[in-house]
Formats: C-alpha cells, structure tokens, sequence
C-alpha cells in the first residue's frame, strides 16, 4: 500500500482548498525557477530516469517522447499540448486533478514546455467539462497574477503562455494528432504518422502531446528525485499511479496508488469490495472501456501495471477498472461499447467505419441469441481485420473488448444462442434474460 508521504495528489478529494495559497501550502511552485536554472537536458534525463509512462493509455515512456524534440529550432516554434479531453468510458482521474490540484498540471507545463524549447502550451479540455474548465481557467489566472506565468516565468527567465481551450466532446479528440487537428479548427480526424508530431505537429510545428497526469506529477518528480519515483511500482511500471474503480464495488472511487497493486488488493482495500463478496465477481475490465475484459479467476492475482496486463492479454490503459459482478448480462455489457466505438468512429478508415457498425450489430444479435454458432468466430475474425488496420488506435479499441469477450465467455455466448434456438424449436418463451431486453 502507497504511504501517504509518497502521494503526489495530495488534494484528490478536494478535502483543501484548490487555490493558489494553498497549492503553494502544499509545496507547488516550490524551487520551479531552480529546476530550469539546470537545463532543458537535465530535466529530460530526470522523467527519463524515473521510468515515468505516459498516464494517458498508452504508457510511452514520458522522458523518450520528450527527447523526441528538436534540440535547436529551426525558426517554428515548439509546442507542448496537453490533453485533457478524458473521454475513455470509466475514466475520471484527470477532471479530478483538474478539479482539486490544478496548480500541480499548471506548473508542470511550464517545466515540461521548457524542457521541449516551447514557449507555449494549450490544454485541451473536454467540452462537457463546463465547470472544470471554469476552475482550471481562473487557477491559470491566478498564476498569472502571480508571475508565475507569462514573461519571466515563476523567475526563471523563461518566457511562457498557457492557453486553455475547449473541445467540442469527441472521443476521437482523444488520439494526439486528431486532438491537434480540432484544436487548429479542423475536423477532430486522426493524421498519417510520419511525420509524427515531434517533428510536424500543432500549426506545422514540433509539439509534444501529453496526458493531463503524465504532466501533473513531474513537478513532485524534480523536487524529490528521479530515484524516490522509480522506486515505487516494480522494474520497468514504476511510480504511482490515479486508478478509477467503478461499477459493481461498495465505494467506487478515485485512488492514488503504487503501480503493480494486486488488482483484489485495490478493489478490496480502497473500494470496499466487489458487491456481494469477492466471490460474486463475474469479471472486471482494468483500464477503460478499450482494453479486453479479465474473467475472476485472472483477477484473483494479476498485478496493475503495464507489463503485468499485457501478459493477461489486457492492459493498463487509463487505469479505470470496471468491475461487473454476477448480476451482469456481459454479452450486452460488450454490445454496448461497441455501439459507443461505433458512434465516435470519424469514418476515415473503411475497416474502423464500417467494421465498428457491423461488429455493433452483430453483437447485438449475440445479445439476443439470435445467430449461429459459427458467427462468433465470424466475428472475431472481423475483430482482427479491424485491429491495426486503421490510422489510429480507435479500430483496435473497438476490436479489443470483444475479443475479450469470445476469448473468455464464448461458452455463455454459445449457451445464449442454443437456448434461443431451443425456444424457437420449442414455440416457448425466450430465456429470463433475453426476454427482460
């Protein structure tokens, strides 16, 4: 269990006011000015030395990106955007950073944006988060009056603009080069990589796009050392990390805790349980709605990290553990995220345009028993030609939950349409389940 001096989020609950006086309380803005004084390169090799991973899914080592950024300019500007839109269903860490410890993201832009040479950075927000958008902005104020923004950051004699703005609700506005397009006013629609942003980006320039947690714990990683972080977590998943536990548990919460905590541990320890007893678990989905659900008997002890979840054939992701106990129809719990990646597909890619529609409908035949035994390896056949066959990762998050889904409850797939089958044979009713829909 992560102590409580190893917490970076020491406000996630907003217990304390959010404000600059009592940010700074809590020792933000503490030594900014300092860690700039040492160079761009000394910071890059500080977060490359913590073993930090992006927090926003993909878990890209954060200092690597970083590097990734031209060491001189040729005449554009640099950029650092980061990327707050937060639209992966189950996921709600970053509204609550943005929330309670906005001070924390704030002054890790301006150390992060000078460590990439830029002199200005844009946080993407998510349109429906109205009042965070509120708060965030008047913390962005206040640092400004402040001086700890604009000419002269915080002292540093590091010049510095920090631009909010507001996204119209895609989810697709959640992949990097899709964010930069709807920011630049165009269509929220993923570019072809290369060029990769670190060379072609925001407005033709390098830009490096972040997560709004990857950003928010760099501050803390300066002050008490690349080693105090990499200590945390296991070889390789170091560190903390905001784990969002929801569904089917006593007390769905926010937790901030170390990386590679026994996915019962969390549930158990911070959420109270699952609903009706460990025993009732049916299966739990560990990293928002994109990544294949676990059954029990691989929750009973597999770890939350990266590594630790790719070898169950899942994945870390954003950290949003979806718990479903017993009560859970999970054929109609799948269906329904493939409606939802069927929705927010952009349409560019032919397999992520129509495969999404035509996996979703399928499903929902699955839902109802009405199909062949031979259509769910139809289906997961569809599910391979989508994955990695599309411009961004969309196509692979819509294919990734129902492959979960066959590889682990095909028995209740095929049960639902032999009981259908029965029923029509038989002139009787449809089972319990199905005749609820």
């Amino acid at each position: 269990m992560l102590s409580d001096s190893d917490r970076i989020f020491t406000n996630l609950y907003g217990i304390a006011d959010w404000r600059l006086a009592a940010a700074k309380g809590r020792g933000d803005w503490d030594g900014t000015a300092g860690f700039i004084a040492k160079g761009r390169d000394w910071v890059v090799e500080q977060v490359k030395a913590s073993g930090l991973r992006g927090r926003g899914g993909a878990g890209f080592p954060t200092g690597l990106k970083w590097s990734f950024m031209p060491k001189a300019s040729d005449g554009r500007p640099h950029y650092l955007v980061v990327n707050a839109d937060e639209s992966e269903p189950g996921t709600c860490k970053d509204r609550d950073i943005i929330r309670h410890d906005p001070q924390k993201l704030i002054e890790g832009c301006l150390i992060a944006s000078f460590a990439m040479g830029a002199h200005a950075a844009y946080i993407y927000i998510r349109g429906e988060f109205i009042n965070e958008a509120r708060q965030l902005q008047a913390a962005i104020d206040e640092a400004y009056e402040a001086g700890l923004l604009g000419k002269n950051a915080a002292g540093s004699g590091w010049d510095f603009d920090l631009y909010l703005h507001r996204g119209a609700g895609a989810y697709i506005c959640g992949e990097e080069t899709a964010l930069i397009e709807s920011l630049e006013g165009k269509k929220g629609m993923p570019r072809l990589k290369p060029p990769f942003p670190a060379a072609v980006g925001l407005y033709g320039c390098p830009t490096t796009v972040n997560n709004v947690e990857s950003i928010a714990v760099v501050p803390t990683i300066l002050r008490r050392g690349p080693d105090w972080f990499a200590k945390l977590g296991r070889p390789k998943n170091s560190g903390t990390k905001v784990f969002c536990i929801s569904g089917h548990v006593n007390r769905p919460c926010n937790v901030e805790e170390e990386m590679g905590i026994p996915l019962r541990e969390l549930i158990e320890r911070h959420a109270g349980g699952v609903r009706g007893g460990w025993d009732n678990l049916l299966a739990v989905i560990p990293g928002g709605s994109s990544v294949p659900l676990l059954p029990k008997s691989i929750c009973d002890t597999v770890l939350m990290d990266f590594d630790s979840l790719r070898e169950a054939r899942s994945g870390l992701g954003t950290a949003a553990v979806i718990v479903m106990d017993k009560s859970t129809d999970v054929i109609k719990a799948i269906a329904r995220l493939a409606r939802f990646y069927k929705h927010e597909s952009c349409g560019q890619c032919t397999p992520c345009r129509e495969g999404t529609g035509w996996m979703w409908r399928v499903m929902e035949r699955m839902v109802q028993g009405r199909a062949e035994p031979d259509e769910i390896d139809t289906l997961e056949q569809v599910t391979r030609q989508v994955e990695g066959h599309t411009i961004c990762a969309l196509g692979d998050a819509a294919a990734w939950p129902i492959q979960g889904l066959i590889r682990h409850f095909r028995p209740e797939m095929e049960a639902r349409i032999a009981a259908c089958k029965a029923a029509r044979q038989t002139g009787g009713a449809a089972p319990a389940r199905m005749a609820a829909e």
